[in-house]
């Protein structure tokens, strides 16, 4: 499942099995803030998160967005993904 756009709420959203990992976002001209990742517990453990931040690269990268991981979770992950780090601001 893709990772959607809650333009609503501020945050990306990824759902599996009836339960949503998301990653709240704001951005600012052509950056974008991620104070906060979470998944679901039912999520917890399964990679949902990963999956999530795969997918909120890929948007950034499509969108020509830089990435500044305010959030533990993704600034580990993009620690982590060393193909991500020109998304880096």
């Amino acid at each position: 499942m893709p990772v959607a756009d809650n333009t609503a709420r501020q945050r990306y959203e990824l759902e599996e099995n009836g339960e949503t990992a998301f990653a709240n976002y704001r951005r600012d001209g052509d950056t974008l803030v991620i104070p906060y990742v979470e998944a679901a517990m039912a999520l917890r453990g399964t990679g949902a998160a990963g999956r999530l931040m795969q997918g909120v690269t890929e948007i950034a990268r499509a969108e020509k967005l830089k990435i500044v991981p305010l959030c533990g979770y993704a600034r580990g992950w993009l620690k982590a993904h060393k193909e991500h780090h020109d998304l880096l601001a």
